[in-house]
């Protein structure tokens, strides 16, 4: 009998449904919102209120374009967290509710590890995915961690920020030159007419495996305020050199302690996961470095690299094969680590 498990992603400022049978993807349905983009970044009561909104037209679509009846489902599995708690309880709440009316099991699972096994989304049953153990780069705003991946069920943290993630050095930086939120997609496609090599940034000194982006941000900043004290239009005549040294900045932090952790384990499978990774540089590198290095590298379509349901539906497929069911009472939570 076919596992058939609907994902519901509710964590941050988009609503997705999915569907996943016997590990192949059916469906992927995302309702963005645009409302922040006035905000300059999240809101988090407009962005439970547009849940709210969103989240039975989204799961109605994702159960319609799998071909599939409310009643085929083997289970439930929706993001409990880390993110908006607001946002969070939106489809925690419907996600129980459905499962009540359905009398089918709930499974929970952590957003961050929905982004490391993204990579098991199958579009089709011969879908190349990673063999264990693998090295995941996870990259967002709101995390940078280095992770060892050897199951779904396994997964160690070797290194990670200790402030800032590099998706909020992105957008920091990018609203300092006055571009539109969110700002790393513009940085990205700037940085493609710009100079890497132009300007040269703060590159912390962290021990071990940890990142810091917090000196980055300071540098950046104190470049732009000293530069426009002599020059006011220092920062549009400069936008694509600025853009690219930045980006390029950010990319040799994050692989030179990546590259330390492939050494010192020895793993010769990587991959990239988060907002971040659909950064045309942060791709790039990664791929040049598996190529230069004889590694197998996975680097996830862009759908799959922002908040989508599909990498929940086949986390809490791996956890349904697992009997690690969820209790209807549990809570979800804002905060945690892999």
């Amino acid at each position: 009998m076919s596992v058939i498990i609907l994902g519901i992603e509710s964590s941050c400022d988009d609503t997705s449904a999915a569907v996943i049978k016997d590990g192949v993807l059916m469906s992927n349905v995302i309702a963005s919102q645009k409302v922040h983009e006035a905000y300059g970044g999240v809101v988090p009561e407009l962005a439970s209120r547009a849940h709210q909104q969103n989240i039975v037209p989204v799961v109605s679509e994702a159960i319609r374009q799998a071909g599939i009846e409310k009643s085929d489902l083997s289970a439930i599995a929706f993001t409990r967290g880390p993110g908006l708690l607001g946002s969070l309880l939106v489809g925690t709440s419907f996600a129980k509710g459905l499962a009540l009316a359905l009398d089918i099991p709930l499974l929970d699972v952590n957003h961050l590890h929905g982004h490391v096994l993204s990579h098991f989304v199958k579009e089709s049953p011969d879908s190349e995915v990673p063999e264990f153990p693998y090295l995941c780069l996870l990259i967002s705003g709101g995390n940078s961690q280095i992770i060892r991946v050897d199951s779904p069920y396994k997964m160690e943290v070797l290194g990670q920020t200790i402030d800032d993630a590099a998706g909020e050095a992105f957008d920091k930086c990018a609203k300092v030159m006055g571009l539109p939120y969110p700002g790393g997609p513009f940085i990205d496609r700037l940085a493609a007419e710009g100079d890497a090599k132009r300007f040269r940034f703060s590159k912390p000194h962290i021990a071990g495996l940890d990142y810091s982006f917090s000196g980055l941000k300071t540098s950046f900043l104190y470049t732009l305020r000293d530069a426009k004290a002599e020059n006011p239009n220092f920062i549009e005549e400069n936008k694509a050199d600025l853009a690219a040294s930045l980006q390029k900045t950010i990319i040799d932090i994050l692989m030179d302690k990546f590259s330390k952790a492939v050494k010192q384990t020895g793993i010769k499978t990587i991959a990239i996961g988060g907002g971040v990774s659909a950064n045309s540089g942060v791709r790039n590198a990664v791929q040049q470095y598996a190529d230069c290095h004889h590694l197998k590298a996975f680097i996830p379509k862009r759908l799959f690299t922002t908040d989508n349901a599909a990498m929940v539906a086949v986390a809490g497929y791996f956890k349904y094969l697992n009997k690690d069911f969820c209790d209807i009472s549990l809570p979800p939570f804002a905060r945690v680590t892999v």
